[in-house]
């Protein structure tokens, strides 16, 4: 390989998008604003993403999953995002409740659950957040007392992503009340219908309307022991290092968004025409498309570099990872205001999707660590 191949993709991530945008727009696209106005589950982008293998595309092959790289994941997420960010959160979360026990489960655990969730059977969630442990994680509440071989689970998460359409959610909990601070936290794998395990009402929310969004609460729900991931007291590292993966693929939705605003106020001003021309040829509005696209295309390679950072476990993705997603989620916000702002009174309206594109980048400065959050982590790795 020469130095120059490094910065273009492969041949087969090329096809790879080539194919998901393909199901993108044909099997999902259509459905994007009836999903957003309804706040209704994108049944039909979840069962096209199953059907072609885009579900859950990171989980290796040895569990029966595709086994995409990171790169390819987060391509597959852009490319579904690009139409639907609601439906790009099938792909991101599925990663996101799963990469705990990649990276911390025993083989037991995962070939429990893994090859579920990469046949479609199932879907995973991811419970760390709760109402006064947003950003300062360590601080959680909810408790994991041991009670022979068993664990019994009191407490609440916030803000989950996907809840009542998972069947399984990777919880964090403080297993030692007495422990220091952050290493008395253990991760468990908690079932949609274990006993004690209820939801509550889905938030009603500015974007990603189709991604339910509801709380968790756990009351003396009893756990098999061997249903922790990792061993006692791992769980906020294992949670952190999950989190230093996945924010890759949150910047890859940010692409996705900014992509599909830009893709469609590209195609806008071409047609609308004001004082006898193109909109597109007045200096002003190029100007703001050049702007536009080139905050794209530098998101974009920060995200691709992080996602090479992901696959091969650098050292450096805390950083990497946090920039990318910081980086892409402020790009996506600004673009798809810009978009709006071309579009005139149509894109304040309905009739385009530009709007909701504008409201479904929001979350990407705010969830998996707010973009100020992202900005200590990259200042702490450079000030180590």
């Amino acid at each position: 390989m020469s130095d120059f191949d490094l910065f273009k993709t492969a041949e087969e991530h090329e096809e790879l998008r080539a194919a998901v945008r393909a199901v993108a727009e044909d099997k999902i696209a259509p459905h994007a604003a009836e999903v957003d106005e309804t706040s209704s589950f994108p049944q039909a982008a979840h069962d096209a993403l199953v059907a072609t293998d885009f579900h859950a595309p990171h989980i290796a092959q040895e569990y029966d999953g595709a086994g995409a790289d990171a790169l390819a994941t987060c391509i597959v997420i852009e490319e579904v995002a690009r139409v639907c960010a609601s439906s790009s959160l099938i792909p991101a979360v599925n990663k996101l409740g799963t990469m705990p026990l990649i990276l911390g489960a025993s083989e037991e655990v995962r070939r429990r659950y893994l090859p579920k969730v990469a046949s479609g059977e199932a879907m995973f969630s991811y419970g760390l957040s709760e109402r006064e442990a947003g950003s300062d994680t360590a601080s959680m509440r909810t408790q994991a007392v041991a009670d022979g071989d068993d664990w019994i689970l009191n407490g609440q998460k916030s803000w989950i992503t996907n809840a009542g359409v998972s069947q399984y959610y990777t919880v964090l909990a403080v297993t030692d009340p007495g422990g220091r601070r952050g290493r008395n936290i253990s991760a468990f794998v908690v079932h949609a219908d274990d006993e004690g395990f209820t939801l509550g009402e889905p938030e009603r929310k500015l974007g990603i309307k189709g991604s339910p969004t509801r709380e968790l609460f756990f009351d003396d729900v009893r756990l098999p022991g061997d249903r922790m991931v990792g061993a006692p007291g791992e769980g906020l590292k294992i949670a952190l290092r999950t989190l230093d993966h996945t924010r890759v693929t949150i910047g890859a939705q940010a692409v996705g968004i900014a992509q599909g605003a830009l893709d469609h106020a590209v195609a806008y001003v071409k047609e609308r025409k004001q004082f006898g021309k193109a909109v597109a040829d007045f200096q002003g509005v190029q100007f703001m498309l050049a702007d536009m696209a080139m905050k794209l295309e530098t998101a974009r390679q920060m995200v691709y570099v992080a996602a090479a950072r992901s696959e091969r476990g650098d050292d450096d993705l805390a950083f990497f990872g946090a920039a990318a997603k910081c980086f892409a989620s402020d790009a996506a916000m600004e673009i798809t205001t810009d978009a709006v702002q071309l579009l005139g009174g149509a894109g304040y309206v309905k009739d385009f999707p530009l709007e909701r594109m504008m409201r479904d980048a929001k979350i990407t400065q705010i969830y998996e660590g707010t973009n100020q959050i992202q900005r200590l982590v990259m200042a702490r790795q450079l000030l180590k």
